[in-house]
């Protein structure tokens, strides 16, 4: 399996516990290896690790924001 840096942008998060709860759902998902960062301020995320990126931005959706991967 492939490890690869996967950058997110995630829309809707405004404080601490946003930023939280977006690490926390995307840990969750089956092939992060890490969550190397979510930037409240650029509405951002990176993980680290095999995962399929549809299922960071289900688990993104499903933790209340939204996501799409950036190109």
């Amino acid at each position: 399996e492939e490890h690869i840096m996967i950058d997110l942008k995630v829309e809707g998060m405004t404080c601490r516990h946003c930023v939280d709860a977006v690490a926390k759902a995307l840990a969750a998902v089956p092939g992060v290896d890490e969550v190397c960062k979510v930037d409240l301020e650029k509405g951002t995320a990176r993980v680290d690790g095999s995962a399929d990126a549809d299922a960071l931005v289900a688990a993104v959706a499903a933790a209340g924001y939204r996501a799409e991967l950036s190109r």
